[in-house]
């Protein structure tokens, strides 16, 4: 309540008052498909990765560190594509295209809270694979779940406040010109084009702090994957194990790659007009497609979670053949 309240009185600040998505593009030919298109992903996100999350909160064999990681991941995929895919699917069915300068602020934050969790969050799933099998014997000690629930909390937490300072200072600018943003939803870069006045601190914010947690983030994922990699090679005497522990990993490499790479290019490259197509390129790709392809991913090789899975729908099919009887 407070949070609405706050951007209301910012509102007060700017003669702009609601903004204008343009979208992926102005072609109306194409508009139906990207559509279905982009429902069917949105469909597919919600059914994957609610599965994969309910099989974690009801299978007590699921109860570790490693499938706790994978139920908040699941969650973070479901609400980061909800902050911007219904709102981007019916901008593309409406002639007007319009959203609310709160709608804009609140869909700026909750965009940014999901994103910057997840980017921390794949950096502690890597430490966490890195430590069960390079420091199998201390695994229970170091990722015991009083450590495991701190570690979610504090990545959700820093998350919300990273988010919550950029609505803030977009929140404090004035937009008295142009409102239309050549993007699909209410992010940072397209913002600043249009605000009046100086955004020297807005875009070293973006640099400073949305550029370390991308970054920093990004760096940890992949050196922890790299020391799995380099601690399968000298230690696994086996070539069967150590090319499925090696596939397995090369699977959640790709996620960190289609995750990251898109959002680092993102924010530490400059604003231009040119880069925008680029920019949205890049946002559909850690937005829209790599929540999609995280439960198959992490799961594809997941016995556990593959056995859950047919467990639940067995039951379901059981359930409702003798239902109709």
């Amino acid at each position: 309540m407070l949070f609405c309240l706050f951007f209301q009185v910012m509102l007060n600040r700017t003669s702009v008052t609601e903004f204008l998505l343009l979208g992926v593009t102005d072609i109306q030919v194409l508009q139906p498909v990207l559509f279905v298109v982009f429902l069917a992903i949105y469909i597919v996100n919600l059914a994957a990765n609610g599965a994969i999350l309910r099989v974690v909160i009801s299978d007590p064999r699921l109860h570790s560190p490693m499938y706790f990681f994978l139920g908040n991941l699941s969650c973070l995929d479901i609400c980061f594509s909800t902050a911007s895919l219904p709102k981007m699917m019916e901008n593309i069915l409406s002639t007007h295209k319009a959203i609310s300068f709160l709608g804009c602020i609140s869909q700026l934050h909750f965009f940014h809270f999901m994103g910057s969790t997840e980017s921390m969050l794949l950096a502690v799933m890597g430490f966490d694979r890195f430590v069960a099998i390079c420091k199998p014997l201390h695994y229970t000690l170091i990722m015991n779940p009083q450590v495991c629930i701190q570690v979610a909390l504090t990545v959700w937490i820093i998350g919300f406040f990273h988010a919550l300072l950029h609505s803030v200072m977009i929140s404090r600018l004035k937009f008295c010109g142009s409102n239309r943003i050549h993007h699909f939803i209410c992010d940072m870069k397209p913002l600043l084009e249009l605000a009046c006045g100086n955004t020297e601190l807005n875009q070293w914010l973006v640099n400073t702090v949305t550029g370390t947690i991308a970054t920093g983030s990004c760096f940890l994922t992949f050196l922890s994957y790299f020391y799995i990699i380099i601690y399968l090679f000298f230690k696994t005497h086996s070539c069967s194990t150590l090319h499925k522990a090696v596939s397995t990993c090369a699977s959640h490499f790709l996620v960190v790659v289609l995750f990251h790479v898109p959002g680092v290019f993102v924010y530490i490259h400059p604003a231009s007009s040119s880069s925008m197509d680029q920019d949205q390129i890049s946002a559909i790709m850690y937005n829209v497609v790599t929540p999609v392809l995280n439960p198959l991913i992490y799961t594809l090789r997941n016995k556990e979670v593959k056995r859950a899975l047919r467990e639940i729908f067995s039951r379901k099919i059981f359930s409702r053949f003798f239902s109709n009887e």
